[in-house]
C-alpha cells in the first residue's frame, strides 16, 4: 500500500466518519427553518445563520462541509462573503441560493469558484444533489490538506543532512554520487537514506519521489554521467 492509500485511510478515517455540516446563511427565517428540516432529513448537520457576519464569527473545523449562501443579505452580501472566504476558507464549496438571480451576478459567483447557483424556488432533489457533490469535493480537499500537513511534519523531523540526502536521492543521484557531492562515505549515505525512508514512511523510492513532488522540494541538478566510448573493430 502506498503513502496516499495508507495515510488517507488513517488520517481520513475521521473525515469519512464525521457527519458533514451544511452551513446556511440566509436572512429569511422561514428559508432557514425549511432548509434545516430538509438537511436533517438528508442526514447532514445543518448550522444556520441570519447574516454573513454571524457565519464568519463561527470557528470552522475539519469536518466535510459546504455553504448554502443567499446573495441578498443585511450588511455583507453573499458575493462579498465569497470574496472574504477566498482568503482563509477557500476550500469550502459554496452553493448560492437566491430569489434575485441575474446573469452578471451568476457569472461573478461562478468565476469566483461557486459550485452551483440556484434560483428560488428550486426542487429539493436538485439542491440535495448539489450539496452531495459539494461535500464530496470538500472531503477530497480536506484529505489532500491532511496528507500535505502530515508530509510537512515528517519532512520537518529530518535532520539537515537527511534532507540533503533526500533531495539528491529523489533527483536521481546514486549513493556514491551523493557521497562524493557531500564529502561523506557511501556507507554513511546509505544510513542517512535509510533514515529518510523510515522517517518519511516511504515504501519505495518512487513513493519518496512522489512525496518530494507533493512538498515541492527544490532539487539539485542531476550530474551528467559520461557516456561509454564504443570502440570500432578493425
Amino acid at each position: 500500500m502506498n503513502f496516499n492509500e495508507r495515510d488517507l485511510l488513517r488520517s481520513g478515517s475521521s473525515l469519512s466518519e464525521a457527519t458533514p455540516i451544511v452551513y446556511v446563511v440566509d436572512d429569511d427565517v422561514s428559508v432557514r427553518e425549511s432548509l434545516e428540516l430538509l438537511l436533517r432529513w438528508a442526514g447532514w448537520q445543518p448550522e444556520t445563520f441570519a447574516s454573513a457576519q454571524d457565519f464568519l464569527s463561527r470557528p470552522l473545523d475539519d469536518t466535510p462541509s459546504c455553504l448554502l449562501l443567499d446573495i441578498e443579505l443585511p450588511g455583507l452580501n453573499g458575493l462579498e462573503l465569497q470574496e472574504r472566504m477566498a482568503a482563509n476558507r477557500s476550500e469550502m464549496p459554496i452553493i448560492f441560493i437566491t430569489g434575485h438571480g441575474d446573469i452578471p451576478r451568476t457569472v461573478r459567483a461562478m468565476k469566483a469558484g461557486a459550485v452551483e447557483f440556484l434560483t428560488k424556488p428550486f426542487a429539493d432533489d436538485v439542491l440535495l444533489e448539489a450539496i452531495r457533490r459539494a461535500i464530496e469535493r470538500n472531503r477530497e480537499a480536506l484529505g489532500q490538506a491532511a496528507e500535505l500537513k502530515l508530509l510537512h511534519e515528517r519532512y520537518a523531523s529530518l535532520t539537515r543532512r537527511e534532507r540533503e540526502v533526500m533531495t539528491r536521492v529523489v533527483a536521481g543521484l546514486l549513493n556514491k554520487e551523493v557521497a562524493a557531492e557531500l564529502g561523506r562515505s557511501e556507507v554513511t549515505i546509505k544510513a542517512h537514506r535509510g533514515k529518510v525512508m523510515q522517517k518519511m514512511q516511504a515504501d519505495s523510492l518512487p513513493d519518496l519521489v512522489r512525496m518530494a513532488g507533493t512538498l515541492r522540494l527544490s532539487l539539485p541538478s542531476r550530474p551528467r554521467r559520461p557516456r561509454l566510448a564504443v570502440g570500432l573493430a578493425g
